[in-house]
């Protein structure tokens, strides 16, 4: 102890040390620095900060994740004799991952705010429905409450507007739904969700009998998404999607409240924020962001939409969210680490497929990744406390 507290006067004496010299440059120089200068005292300042077991605790399970990939870039080539770090390869990663990226993007606001979303994947069945009924190339096959839609009347061009416009309006109606009754009755949305899972369900499959829809117009996908020299330009409409969602989040009067009211709902309420307002908010934001995600998957499979399509995929998105950081504790959490998280979770789920592992042990990788995750940052809660 007495040598623990020896080295940590010499550490404060050396930081005080160079603090003192960069004063007096910042005295002779008016706050000019060089770069070099600017990044020694930012090094300065880390080193100094360093904590290992913080360290460890935001960055431990990226660690164990990094080194998990290296394994499995070097054992591919040895097992399969392809490599698993290509240019195609991760092209066809960000490909997946785009769908995605909006959900975890939308359920991210619920759980800043301590909530989830149950729902999704039901969401997914229900806007890849709707849109290949609307882009179904020729008169639908498969009925709906006994009537065959046939939209081939329309130009390709407002069936594609229209199928995005119904697919918002669809997921938005149910999210609000859940929205109101989690905000206006405190209703935990683990039960409001889970109710909204098993109304959508159960009228997306009595409404179809559960078949699918087949394909929609094969030059809609060139329209909505196209590949330009090779690059699938769906990426892009995941980056406008986290672009938007981060300036919303950071540089809006609602982004700042649904940090509050997830930090300190009663705190929040008193300051004069709408707890109501901001809860139903973030349940709308999440339902547009689904139904666009749903939109872009059934460009991307060309159509085959069905009440089954997309279950599980609420597990996918809450565990990219929570590897991501943000914490169900309420009002932490970042868009990069949601990107990072779904970036993840796509890629893990991607190379274990091409190394040939079984879709059951998948899941259970990603079980012990969920699980190490939550309580990396239980242990950060508790810290904090």
């Amino acid at each position: 102890m007495e040598l623990e507290k020896d080295l940590q006067q010499v550490k404060d004496r050396k930081h005080a040390a160079f603090a003192y010299k960069y004063h007096l440059i910042d005295l002779l120089r008016m706050s000019k620095f060089t770069f070099a200068e600017t990044n020694a005292q930012a090094w300065e300042n880390y080193k100094y900060t360093f904590n290992r077991r913080t360290f460890l605790l935001q960055n431990g399970l990226y660690i164990a994740i990094v080194l998990i990939f290296i394994v499995l870039c070097i054992i591919t080539p040895i097992l399969k004799n392809t490599p698993l770090l290509t240019y195609n390869n991760v092209l066809n990663i960000l490909q997946q991952a785009s769908p995605r990226m909006f959900l975890a993007l939308g359920v991210a606001g619920l759980i800043l705010l301590t909530g989830t979303d149950l729902s999704i994947g039901r969401m997914v069945g229900m806007g890849m429905t709707t849109a290949t009924i609307i882009m179904h190339q020729g008169v639908n096959t498969g009925f709906v409450f006994g009537h065959a839609f046939d939209f081939t009347s329309l130009p390709i061009g407002a069936r594609v507007i229209l199928a995005l416009l119904v697919c918002v309006l669809l997921c938005t109606f149910f999210t609000a739904i859940a929205g109101f009754f989690t905000a206006k009755f405190k209703m935990h949305p683990f039960i409001s969700t889970m109710a909204n899972m098993l109304v959508i369900f159960g009228l997306i499959t009595y409404a179809t009998k559960g078949v699918s829809f087949g394909a929609i117009e094969p030059t809609i996908p060139a329209m909505i998404i196209p590949k330009i020299n090779g690059f699938p330009t769906i990426i892009l409409w995941a980056a406008a999607a986290i672009v938007i969602v981060w300036f919303i989040w950071n540089k809006t009067t609602f982004g700042k409240n649904l940090y509050a009211v997830g930090g300190n709902p009663e705190a929040a309420s008193v300051s004069g924020i709408s707890v109501f307002r901001v809860t139903v908010g973030a349940f709308v934001l999440a339902g547009i962001l689904y139904g666009f995600g749903a939109w872009l998957e059934c460009a991307r499979m060309v159509g085959s939409g069905s009440a089954a399509y997309g279950q599980g995929w609420e597990m996918d998105a809450i565990a990219a969210c929570v590897v991501g950081g943000v914490s169900f504790t309420g009002g932490i959490g970042k868009i990069s680490g949601v990107v990072v998280g779904v970036f993840i979770f796509t890629a893990l789920t991607y190379s274990l497929t091409i190394l040939g592992i079984d879709t059951n042990l998948q899941f259970v990788f990603s079980g012990i990744i969920i699980l190490v995750a939550v309580t990396l940052d239980c242990l950060k809660y508790v810290q904090k406390k």
